[in-house]
């Protein structure tokens, strides 16, 4: 890349060899594309003849050096997809993975079947809060408290509720649910951090420049799911709901725990990968 003369169809073949360690290469390109341009994606392929100005081009060659060295495409364009929404993201969040959209989908599943539909709902370390997000827009008449430690990551939270005026989201400065009152929730949900410090997978690739807060918990992997689900157990009504995403080798002793702390109705369900994703439990 070393004058702006390619046009936008030359460049995405470029950009896309460029990123050959990356599994979503021309996704990556397009993007970057877009971001430089401020267009949707549509516009690549209307206009794939179109060339960059100096100034354009110039903000796209350091963009993708941040790609080549593995930078997450969320953090380098500050924003990222998930259920309904484009979600602002910065470095002091956990960008949001599609198979955490399994989490919403079982949370209506299992709630679907509830006679009172004006349910509380809390989600526990929300980061971006593409959780919340995600119920409130789905379920208009829940109220949700969505609840996150890191004061960084709750102002990103608000600027992405706030963009989607959904006004049934309380947002809270907590840890877990240590802010809810006994028997409080109809629902509990939580993407927690639950990989294991020494994790090979944190120096590489995307993970390498996530917040490590929002990643690692000590004890194996299980500390915070373990703090949760005790938390749950007092903060949950009667036959109250509890889902948890967690790691695809960590469904057992997640069941372990949840059966220790008298939850019933356990059960494991899979992402779309095949690998066991998320554990749900009632009180």
């Amino acid at each position: 890349m070393h004058n702006c003369k390619y046009n936008i169809n030359q460049l995405l073949k470029l950009l896309t060899s460029s990123f050959s360690h990356s599994a979503t290469a021309r996704l990556d390109a397009e993007l970057l594309i877009c971001h430089c341009l401020n267009k949707p994606r549509s516009y690549l392929y209307t206009y794939p003849e179109a060339i960059l100005t100096e100034q354009q081009y110039k903000h796209l060659e350091q963009l993708t050096n941040r790609r080549i060295q593995h930078e997450p495409i969320a953090y380098i364009v500050e924003s990222c997809y998930f259920w309904k929404f484009n979600l602002n993201v910065n470095k002091y969040t956990l960008i949001p993975r599609p198979e955490t959209e399994l989490l919403v989908e079982k949370t209506l599943e299992l709630t679907s079947k509830i006679p009172n539909s004006d349910l509380q709902v809390a989600d526990l370390g929300t980061g971006t809060g593409a959780i919340a997000m995600a119920l409130a827009n789905e379920r208009p008449n829940w109220n949700i408290t969505a609840i996150e430690k890191n004061m960084q990551a709750i102002k990103v939270a608000q600027q992405n509720i706030n963009n989607y005026k959904l006004n049934n989201i309380c947002l809270l400065n907590s840890s877990w649910a240590t802010a809810l009152m006994a028997e409080s929730m109809d629902v509990i949900v939580s993407n927690p951090p639950y990989i294991v410090n020494n994790d090979i997978h944190l120096t590489q690739g995307d993970v390498a420049y996530e917040p490590k807060h929002a990643l690692v918990a000590n004890n194996n992997g299980l500390e915070d799911i373990t703090n949760i689900i005790s938390q749950a157990q007092y903060t949950l009504k009667p036959q109250g709901w509890l889902l948890i995403e967690h790691g695809y080798n960590q469904a057992q002793a997640v069941q372990a725990i949840m059966h220790n702390n008298q939850f019933i109705n356990i059960t494991t369900y899979q992402d779309l990968g095949a690998q066991d994703r998320i554990t749900v439990a009632q009180k």
